[in-house]
């Protein structure tokens, strides 16, 4: 009984952010057909994120690739987060800042998504992934908080929770992403 009024506390907060949530679902909507459409144009779903934002990334596409809700052929999807070689040798010959974007160089054609998970907005290593999927030409998402940061001006759609607690976010970020699962998998 020690903690009930702290959950009871964080379970109002929870519901009234899930609550504001609502003005976004037109655009979850817009990105998750932008998703189908990827897929059917024969592109692939990229993403990534720091920690909490890092594990996100790879649910989200351990939902794709394998499955959310229904039986279907596995789909094209990569968490960036993944490759620890990968992230320490870029890390270590070229900088944190780009672990991400040179994966993003590599592996990232103008057929592909790219999602940036970032609670607020201004990750440097998401951003200049993203920058350097705007340069590619691929389509691309960020998933962000607060303000939105500097994702605001880059991303083809930003999705800014209406938080500035990373909590609160991180919670919103794996609705989302449940959410475009559903819509993919549903076309």
């Amino acid at each position: 009984m020690k903690y009930v009024n702290y959950l009871k506390a964080e379970h109002t907060a929870h519901m009234a952010m899930f609550n504001a949530l609502e003005p976004l679902f037109p655009l979850i909507s817009d990105i998750g057909i932008a998703m189908q459409n990827t897929i059917k144009n024969g592109g692939k779903i990229l993403l990534m994120g720091n920690g909490g934002s890092a594990a996100d990334s790879q649910h989200i596409a351990a939902e794709i690739v394998g499955r959310f809700k229904k039986e279907r052929k596995g789909l094209p999807a990569i968490a960036l987060t993944t490759d620890t070689s990968i992230l320490t040798s870029v890390g270590n010959d070229y900088g944190y800042d780009y672990i991400f974007a040179r994966q993003i160089e590599a592996l990232c054609r103008p057929e592909d998504l790219v999602i940036g998970l970032t609670t607020s907005g201004n990750s440097a290593n998401v951003v200049s992934a993203i920058e350097a999927a705007k340069t590619i030409g691929a389509t691309t998402v960020g998933l962000t908080g607060g303000s939105g940061g500097k994702l605001n001006a880059l991303c083809d759609y930003n999705i800014v929770i209406p938080s500035n607690v990373t909590a609160r976010i991180q919670e919103a970020h794996i609705f989302v992403g449940h959410s475009l699962c559903e819509i993919l998998e549903s076309d």
